[in-house]
């Protein structure tokens, strides 16, 4: 008796441990086949960041990185379709940037294009491809609107829309650049939690590569614009005078600092007729490529009408009349033009708003502030301006100086605040003239950079000296 106890003690313990053993197998199977499924998961996501990463590293094309994203997403959640929307620079509307193939419709289509598609498919996809999306529109709207991953489908929830539907904003630095969203079929198992973990995951990743895409493009942007205002820098050094002419009788220095890339100021030396040489001097309000474009306008009224006349207050006259009509309101330009004639050895100044000239008598070494009326060009249509502007004669004896200048001199700026002012202008006239014209501008243009020292340079600057020889 005890024999048969012993024996089914036995089998019922052998049995138990098959069943152990069985149970066990199957657990290890089980998470072996998650392991599994891991790995490919691991693979397929490093897969999507090396090719982020490839992207940048070739050069960003927006197409080819919008389908990465998109792609990427769908094969590594093994989705059927999906779409990347992007947010406009308005941020009124969201602009589709990728739609997958079989992709199924993740905003609200009218009932007309629907009927259309039942002929034509491609009015459908037509459809897609060209609609911006508001906010509230469709589940990518309300997804955009909310900020927040949703998921549609599975049990329990209203699946006429979409069978199973992934979306979810792709924010970078609290901003929601885009819309990204997943969608299956009707008879696909629909999206669960470890699904939302790793969409997640990529969504994150995807904003970041969108945010580089735009920091990276407006760098190439910026190089392209650095060069091309380069270009122009290098065509505008062309219109100012690369050395001064030769006068009997006087010296010329003249010198151009522009605070930006491009200048508003103007200077030039015009040869009228072999004894008589035209100087103007001109700042264009504003800087940068808008005043540059005025400065060259300027210039080439002033070169057209220099020769028609032997007044300086007239040639004033005809460049407002020419460029008024051109002229934005809220832009002028402020000029002095003068003649010097090397028989008459006299000198003529006309002057239309600009900073008053200053005049360095040797034999006293005292400065004086050259100062006939003139209202700046582009104000007026010319019944103002052609009464109160006049030409104003004196003579220059043997070591006497001017000097024509911008504001942008007298008005830099120490990392104090403090202005370098015409006081500082008149003594530096004062140590320099005696040295001559070319002394006065380097000496003036050095005693400005030291005074501002590593304080930016916020306006253009002109010197000019003329010194009796």
């Amino acid at each position: 008796m005890w024999t048969y106890i012993y024996l089914a003690l036995f089998f019922g313990t052998f049995v138990a441990l098959l069943v152990i053993l069985n149970a066990f197998t199957k657990k290890v199977s089980e998470l072996e086949r998650q392991r599994v499924e891991i790995e490919v998961e691991e693979d397929r996501v490093f897969d999507f960041l090396h090719g982020l990463g490839e992207a940048f590293s070739e050069g960003v094309r927006s197409s080819e990185l919008h389908r990465l994203i998109v792609e990427s997403a769908v094969r590594i959640l093994d989705a059927h379709g999906g779409a990347l929307y992007l947010a406009g620079k308005n941020e009124d509307s969201l602009a589709p940037a990728f739609i997958s193939k079989g992709c199924p419709p993740m905003v609200d289509v009218p009932r007309h294009v629907l009927d259309q598609a039942s002929a034509a498919p491609i009015a459908l996809e037509s459809f897609l491809r060209l609609h911006p999306v508001k906010r509230g529109e469709g589940i990518v709207g309300r997804c955009w609107e909310s900020g927040q991953v949703s998921v549609l489908g599975g049990k329990g929830t209203d699946s006429a829309e979409h069978p199973s539907a992934l979306v979810g904003p792709l924010i970078y630095r609290r901003k929601i650049l885009g819309v990204l969203g997943l969608a299956n079929g009707p008879m696909s198992t629909p999206f669960g939690p470890e699904d939302v973990k790793v969409f997640k995951a990529i969504a994150e990743q995807g904003a970041f590569a969108l945010y580089n895409e735009v920091v990276y493009l407006e760098a190439g942007e910026k190089k392209r614009l650095d060069h091309d205002l380069e270009i122009a820098r290098e065509i505008q050094s062309i219109l100012l005078p690369s050395h001064p002419p030769t006068v009997p009788g006087y010296e010329l220095s003249g010198l151009n600092i522009p605070a930006r890339q491009v200048s508003g100021d103007y200077f030039d030396y015009i040869q009228m007729d072999p004894t008589r040489l035209g100087v103007a001097i001109a700042d264009v309000s504003g800087k940068g490529i808008p005043a540059s474009l005025i400065m060259a306008m300027c210039r080439s009224v002033i070169r057209s009408e220099a020769m028609n006349t032997s007044s300086a207050s007239d040639l004033l006259r005809r460049v407002n009349r020419q460029l008024y009509p051109d002229i934005k309101e809220d832009m002028f330009i402020s000029m002095a033009y003068l003649i010097l004639d090397s028989d008459e050895r006299q000198v003529t100044l006309a002057r239309a708003g600009h900073d008053a000239p200053l005049l360095y008598r040797a034999a006293t070494r005292d400065v004086e502030k050259l100062s006939p009326k003139g209202m700046a060009l582009g104000i007026d249509s010319g019944e103002v301006f052609n009464r109160v502007c006049a030409d104003f004669s004196f003579g220059l004896e043997k070591g006497d100086c001017i000097l024509l200048y911008t504001d942008g001199a007298t008005e830099a700026l120490d990392s104090e605040g403090m202005e370098y002012g015409l006081p500082r202008l008149v003594q530096g006239l004062q140590a320099s003239a005696p040295h001559g014209a070319a002394s006065v501008v380097r000496y003036v243009a050095e005693d400005v950079k030291n005074f501002t020292g590593s304080h930016p340079q916020h306006d253009d600057i002109t010197l000019i000296a003329i010194a009796k020889t």
